[in-house]
């Protein structure tokens, strides 16, 4: 699938920025292939089971180089295998069918019935759906390999007998690494059984050019398969790879740690691929892991314990995900927040989204930076010169508080904003950021953050200072707050403050005890005009 946004970049030569990551790794790559037609950027991962924020990095670290090299007019073919002809090693946590599952051990995970009996057509397949759409919603649309496809179709026939025909030489490459060597009977292939069809199998002879004999521990079988021909043979990992990346002429891949260690896979991968194939192995990055902070107890339970980025999306809009990823070099590892550091990140991106839009002004190095890191978050994709308006922000700690307010109304909530939603797009951004506000409220805001402003029926305690408190109540009902900033607000309260020798203290517990009955809230200028100055007069009376 060829994306349109492959389009070359009307950005001339001059304007096309190099500060990020990514945009060093496009040169890099230009510089290694300058004149080749189109270059293959590769991703991928196992759908053994839930997909979850770690294995995303990978892709949105090969989306980004990949939107660096279409700025610069480049044109690029963006490959994700689906690695689901992968033996089926263990039931991960949570799923149903377990036992159903279970007696399916060792088998492609492609051809694995579908536990969750949703209509897919296999085990991967539920999980790569679900993967698919949610990358989706961030811009992100690869063309997808599912590797049980050529394997089955003997596609790659002739890359399992090049592998076989220079077995010595990947084993002399492994064992360089190991401290002890390949078992005298190790063979780069592994077998489905044809008659159980489970990969517990020891391969007997080659017979080339394409019979493997071979005998299957489970269920006894002495049998044979033609590879050209038949499904049944796939290389191991450590060669599938290097072969893949011969194939398909991949010219960058990123991966994880425990692929970048000395000896890993990519290492033996890229001699394996220069002695076998006599190609150079792809241009690498390595990529950190992605933890999550704020989660506590509320872990995912259907996921195995493992944050998806499903579960992101409930509380972070789609260009946030790609802004906090955008905003992080790949080798370094990071947190998601879930936790009060929520709204942080939320102002960090529109501080980002100003810069870029040139509504807030600061070092010139910096704001190049920040717009850089916003281009890549932007969905669609934008360019210097293509931005458009500026979207309406919402500040997250304000909404939440208007939401709690208003008790997760939406409807209400957004009547309190109905100056600043002037188009369908600030609309559409005003319903994308509330819904997860209220979702990160109701679901992992802290007891402290999280409030109930009194009901009218509920009778508040007597307030401890009632002069002070009947001066607020005067204020608030004369209409002078109606209109006022939140620093001529703030400086009045003091005002009764001083008057009525209090600290600030004891004279915030006492009005937010009446509007809240908690001892601390909201910023309290601010807090009265969300409210609104009438109402929060009307409640702070009956302390009276």
């Amino acid at each position: 699938m060829q994306s349109n946004n492959q389009k070359k970049s009307p950005l001339p030569p001059e304007e096309i920025p190099t500060a990020h990551w990514a945009d060093h790794a496009a040169e890099a790559l230009l510089e290694k292939h300058p004149d080749k037609a189109t270059l293959v950027c590769a991703s991928g991962i196992s759908p053994s089971g839930m997909v979850h924020i770690g294995n995303f990095r990978e892709v949105i670290t090969v989306e980004f180089v990949v939107r660096a090299l279409r700025d610069r007019g480049r044109n690029v073919r963006f490959i994700y295998s689906w690695d689901d002809y992968d033996a089926f090693r263990k039931v991960p946590a949570n799923l149903p069918q377990k036992a159903k599952l279970e007696s399916h051990l060792r088998e492609p995970i492609s051809q694995l019935p579908d536990p969750f009996d949703d209509g897919c057509s296999s085990y991967a397949a539920h999980f790569e759906k679900i993967f698919e759409r949610e990358i989706a919603e961030l811009g992100v649309q690869p063309e997808y390999i599912r590797q049980n496809e050529p394997y089955r179709a003997g596609k790659y026939a002739a890359g399992i007998r090049e592998a076989l025909a220079g077995e010595k030489t990947i084993i002399e490459i492994l064992n360089r690494y190991r401290t002890e060597p390949l078992a005298s009977d190790w063979t780069c292939v592994s077998v489905f059984c044809r008659t159980c069809n489970k990969d517990t199998t020891q391969i007997l002879r080659y017979e080339p050019p394409s019979t493997l004999h071979y005998r299957c521990e489970h269920c006894k079988a002495d049998a044979q398969v033609n590879f050209e021909t038949e499904p049944g043979v796939k290389l191991l990992w450590r060669v599938d790879w290097p072969m893949r990346w011969a194939r398909e002429g991949v010219d960058f891949e990123p991966g994880g740690k425990d692929h970048s260690s000395t000896g890993g896979s990519y290492e033996t991968g890229a001699e394996i691929i220069r002695a076998l194939w006599k190609k150079e192995p792809p241009f690498y990055v390595q990529y950190d892991f992605v933890l999550a902070k704020g989660l506590g107890s509320k872990l995912s339970s259907s996921s195995g314990n493992l944050l998806t980025l499903g579960e992101a999306l409930e509380i972070y809009e789609p260009q946030v995900i790609r802004w906090i990823f955008a905003s992080r070099k790949p080798n370094l590892d990071f947190s998601i927040a879930f936790d009060l550091d929520v709204m942080k990140a939320y102002d960090d991106f529109d501080r980002c989204e100003r810069f870029a839009f040139g509504r807030e002004q600061g070092e010139e190095k910096k704001v190049n930076y920040e717009r850089r890191i916003y281009e890549f978050a932007s969905i669609p994709r934008r360019t210097r010169g293509e931005y458009g308006e500026m979207p309406a922000q919402f500040a997250f700690r304000h909404l939440c508080n208007i939401l709690q307010i208003h008790q997760g109304d939406l409807a209400k909530t957004k009547q309190f904003f109905e100056k600043t939603i002037l188009t369908p797009e600030d609309d559409a951004r005003f319903q994308a950021r509330a819904s997860r506000a209220w979702k990160w409220i109701t679901t992992f805001a802290p007891p402290e953050f999280k409030f109930t402003l009194r009901a009218a029926g509920d009778l508040p305690p007597k307030a401890k200072y009632p002069e002070a408190v009947r001066e607020v109540v005067s204020r608030l009902k004369s209409g002078k707050f109606d209109k006022a900033p939140e620093d001529q607000i703030a400086n009045e309260l003091f005002e009764i403050m001083k008057r009525n020798q209090i600290d600030a203290k004891s004279f915030f517990q006492d009005i937010y005890t009446a509007l809240i009955g908690k001892n601390n809230g909201p910023k309290l200028a601010s807090f009265f005009l969300a409210i609104g100055p009438q109402h929060a007069a009307e409640i702070l009376e009956k302390a009276l």
